[in-house]
């Protein structure tokens, strides 16, 4: 019996994918719930199991392929043995198809992959030319037709000189020629990476988005740190860090202007009545927001070991739909880079995200003499719909304040 590979629902906001890679091959016997294919989605990658043992008969859609839920990704035969000899009507062409492939050599373009035919498009690529006898031509064959040619000028320039058109009666601005001296890569943006770029772009066409700057002393907090930091270790088996410091201030700050943890419904604004904070986390492939849910029932060592569970699991490429589901406002720290100061972009349909920078000593005037103090610069993005610049402003002066005298959050919890 055969049986489907199928495309599954990851989500209500997820309806498409990329195979990122197949983990079998054609031929291969597979135990039931034994990982096939990965797939990358623009959230996060996850791998399909196989339902049933038996033996991978057909890969119906290649790596680089587009696919939405439902569609069938293979097939496999559970009637066949461990020994990965599977019904060959299913894993093989038959004789008389096998005899038609030089009928359907002039057909390339049906050969293609999806994404194989874009790219192909986009670079003026013939696929008839890239044919080399395998089963599909996929964007690798694309990409390495290409490099090939760009490493041969001289032939490179011979199909372009044939497609030249007749001289007009009229001069036209020429094309400047490709210098093969400077060589060039062009890579094919990830799904996660097109979702990211659309929505910074569709979060400043939309919102009426503006940006207020604090600065904050950390000297209290630095020297908590170092008071506790041990016993916290042995406590916790955690350090103390700052997010968690930032997470619980903003709490506090948030709920003295419930606007900043609002969003717009159409004409309607929805003030939310819990805290689930996104965490700004640099991936291999593109910044993810894993949120901390009801962060505001959580203590400083849940939020340490909930932040650094996403940071191993952002590096691992391991985060799950549930962890990057809602968030009400985002912190986002490009101190960790070296940023000093920066205008954080919202996290639609959020309407605030505080963006934290590096800690630098610097003078400043305290009590009319000046100290040297670690600093840092703070900035508040918002969406001035339905967030003042007074409210924007007044956030930033109470996260300030909670953060220069933290005892202040460890009482309150």
């Amino acid at each position: 019996m055969t049986v489907k590979i199928v495309v599954p629902e990851a989500g209500e906001s997820v309806v498409e994918a990329t195979v990122a890679r197949w983990l079998k091959q054609e031929g291969d016997y597979v135990e039931a719930g034994e990982a096939l294919v990965e797939l990358e989605t623009d959230k996060v990658n996850l791998e399909v199991a196989a339902e049933q043992s038996g033996v991978l008969t057909k890969i119906e859609h290649a790596q680089g392929e587009d696919v939405e839920v439902g569609d069938v990704l293979g097939l496999i035969d559970e009637t066949a043995s461990s020994n990965g000899q599977a019904a060959k009507t299913e894993a093989q062409p038959d004789r008389a198809e096998a005899d038609a492939q030089p009928a359907k050599a002039e057909a390339q373009h049906e050969r293609a992959t999806p994404v194989a035919k874009r790219v192909a498009e986009e670079q003026g690529v013939d696929l008839a030319q890239v044919a080399d006898g395998s089963k599909r031509i996929t964007r690798q064959d694309v990409e390495s037709y290409l490099e090939k040619k760009q490493s041969r000028p001289d032939e490179a320039a011979a199909p372009a000189k044939a497609a030249e058109k007749p001289a007009r009666s009229f001069q036209t601005e020429p094309e400047p020629a490709r210098d093969s001296s400077r060589p060039e890569t062009r890579e094919r943006m990830s799904r996660r990476r097109q979702t990211i770029a659309q929505r910074l772009v569709e979060a400043q066409q939309t919102a009426a988005m503006l940006t207020t700057f604090n600065e904050i002393d950390m000297t209290a907090v630095m020297d908590l740190r170092k008071r506790r930091q041990s016993a916290f270790v042995d406590r916790h088996e955690v350090k103390l860090g700052f997010m968690s410091f930032f997470v619980k201030a903003s709490i506090g700050a948030l709920k003295s202007f419930p606007a900043i943890n609002a969003e717009i419904s159409g004409k309607d604004i929805i003030y939310k009545h819990y805290y689930d904070i996104g965490m700004a986390v640099g991936a291999p492939e593109g910044l993810v927001v894993p949120v901390l849910r009801d962060a505001d029932r959580m203590s400083f060592a849940d939020i340490e070991k909930k932040i650094k569970a996403f940071g191993q699991k952002a590096q691992n490429n391991t985060l799950s739909l549930e962890d990057l589901r809602g968030g009400t406002f985002t912190i986002t720290n490009g101190g960790i880079f070296g940023s000093l100061l920066s205008t954080p972009i919202l996290n639609p349909p959020q309407v605030g995200i505080l963006g934290l920078h590096k800690i630098e000593s610097r003078p400043v005037a305290i009590d009319g003499e000046v100290v040297i103090r670690p600093m840092m610069y703070v900035a508040l993005s918002y969406d001035h719909r339905i967030v003042d610049g007074r409210e924007a402003v007044q956030f930033l002066v109470r996260v300030k304040e909670l953060m220069e005298d933290p005892e202040v959050m460890l009482l309150e919890g």
